[in-house]
């Protein structure tokens, strides 16, 4: 049987820059062709960037994609046939598309089946259902095309063996959340072992707003079996050798622990949305404790520490420990670091306030104007610098609205969004095994918003193991308070928590966007009405 040698390109692609992508895949060409490769791979709408939502609604958008794959295709190297995904427009409809360029010209095009209309994903918005299998000779090997959701379920995969198919080629954007990477493995797996036909998957790397394309691009032999890898969330080039029809093995990497993994997909989505947004420099107000350290080191890991600020703006309220902890972290990253205290500001407001509240007592208005007359600092800072302002907040508190609107929850990107308290702390303790910056007092002090004396988080909320289990249970599983409660939790502490989360949705739908790393985000999957009288069972 026919030998061939496939280059895989796990490319950083930017939605909407057809210039910039093209001249990626180019590059990418041109490296396959020196290094004796007859085929290319590249992502799904690698072309035009996924994934470009709305964009594609617009006929001059469409336009341009096809303009751009036509000097693609006169611009491709000769001797390859180059897979490139972008939309194609016709006969009035729209698809999701992976084109054959080879020769100078388009030489055939495969529309994807498949639509996902589920979690990040509503192509079926845009795109119409392809029909047909393709199948195309390269060098004497029958290959045969599909686009990611395709092989999610058996039919796609099957059609392009019966069609003669020796060797499957998977063109992808599949974005990151905890234990994808070994999920998708275990999908291609299921479709190799159904069709006897090895499977090269070549996936989307890089940010793009709140979504992150971690790559692990990979190959199985024809019985399902891992037979190369390519690196988690970072661009790559490889090749890889079809022979004797099959796959042949190539030594892989080390099995990383998913707090690795989980942290360099949010570096990758800071970085991303940084640089593509054309932003060059950060600022986070530090607090002391767990979750602004955390982001801080990810802003610093992501765009490097000369070009993140830490601004730390103690109250009264705020413990020396507070204030320790934080310059010790901030010399260990080498960050510039400013102190400003609010207490002038709170004065003021206390001041002018108080003809309008009387003789009302304190409560959490008054610790909501900390917040705020925090974030006027960072915001004006923001104004005068153009460096965007990073949020701190956790999923855990996201969920339940332990945030003050216009205060901690305003920002540009909220970085740790999607993390559970709980799993902060993993990340943070996998951070320090790497490279120790992060004070361990910061860790092991009881968590607190030290907006009032002796204030901790759990005067307000269950313990975080508790109250995270329960927000995971109902949010990610959908399953009822019954339910949860039948696992043993409180009653009290399930109706209290998915109560918090379901008024607080208002909160949500106005912060900012962040990097989804679980399998449900508050974000594109997450779609609940702000006004609501469902009552849940219990």
């Amino acid at each position: 049987m026919s030998t061939l040698r496939i280059a895989v390109a796990q490319i950083n692609c930017v939605v909407g820059d057809l210039d910039h992508n093209a001249r990626l895949i180019l590059d990418a060409a041109q490296r396959a062709v020196e290094q004796g490769a007859r085929l290319l791979l590249t992502p799904e709408l690698a072309l035009c960037g996924y994934p470009p939502e709305d964009l594609l609604l617009r006929p001059d958008f469409i336009r341009g994609c096809a303009a751009a794959l036509a000097r693609l295709a006169a611009d491709a190297p000769a001797g390859l046939a180059l897979l490139v995904g972008h939309p194609h427009a016709t006969n009035g409809q729209l698809f999701n598309a992976a084109s054959v360029v080879r020769g100078g010209r388009v030489e055939a095009t495969y529309f994807k089946q498949r639509l996902p209309n589920y979690e990040v994903f509503d192509e079926e918005r845009y795109f119409d259902e392809g029909t047909a299998p393709l199948v195309v000779d390269v060098a004497g090997v029958k290959v045969g095309v599909n686009i990611c959701a395709d092989v999610w379920e058996a039919g796609a995969p099957e059609a392009a063996a019966a069609a003669g198919a020796q060797l499957l080629a998977v063109l992808n954007a599949s974005p990151y959340h905890v234990d994808k990477p070994v999920t998708r493995e275990q999908v291609l797996a299921e479709r190799v072992l159904a069709t006897r036909m090895p499977a090269v998957y070549c996936n989307l790397v890089g940010g793009q707003d709140e979504l992150v394309f971690d790559g692990a691009s990979f190959a199985l032999d024809r019985l399902g079996r891992l037979a190369w890898c390519a690196p988690h969330c970072r661009e790559h080039f490889a090749t890889v050798e079809f022979s004797d029809g099959d796959i042949v093995a190539q030594p892989l990497p080390p099995v990383t622990p998913v707090e690795q993994d989980c942290y360099e997909t949010l570096v990758l989505g800071v970085r991303d949305y940084l640089g593509k947004n054309g932003f060059r420099q950060a600022l986070i107000g530090l607090s002391g404790g767990v979750d602004s350290a955390l982001t801080l080191c990810i802003a610093v890991d992501a765009i490097g520490a000369e070009n993140v600020r830490a601004v730390m703006m103690p109250s009264p309220y705020t413990a020396q420990m507070s204030l320790d902890d934080s310059r010790e972290l901030v010399k260990n990253l080498g960050v510039r670091y400013d102190e400003v205290s609010i207490a002038p500001a709170m004065a003021t407001f206390e001041q002018m306030l108080k003809p309008l509240f009387g003789d009302a007592a304190a409560d959490t208005t008054e610790e909501n104007v900390q917040a705020r007359a925090r974030m006027i600092m960072l915001m004006a800072l923001s104004n005068k610098t153009g460096a965007i302002v990073l949020t701190t907040g956790n999923k855990s508190e996201m969920a339940v609205g332990y945030s003050t609107l216009y205060g901690d929850l305003a920002g540009g990107f909220a970085v740790i969004k999607d993390i559970y308290k709980t799993f902060v702390y993993r990340l943070c303790a996998w951070r320090n095994s790497q490279r120790h910056d992060i004070p361990d007092n910061i860790l092991t002090r009881a968590p607190s918003a030290e907006l009032r004396p002796d204030q901790t988080d759990q005067d307000s909320l269950p313990p975080y193991e508790t109250l995270d289990a329960i927000i995971q249970a109902y949010m990610e599983r959908d399953e009822s308070p019954r339910e949860i409660i039948a696992q043993g939790f409180a009653e009290v502490d399930v109706k209290r928590v998915i109560g918090l989360l379901k008024r607080n949705e208002y909160k949500r739908r106005q912060a900012p966007p962040g990097v989804r790393v679980t399998e449900r985000g508050f974000g594109k999957d997450w779609r609940y009405p702000i006004t609501s009288g469902y009552r849940d069972e219990v």
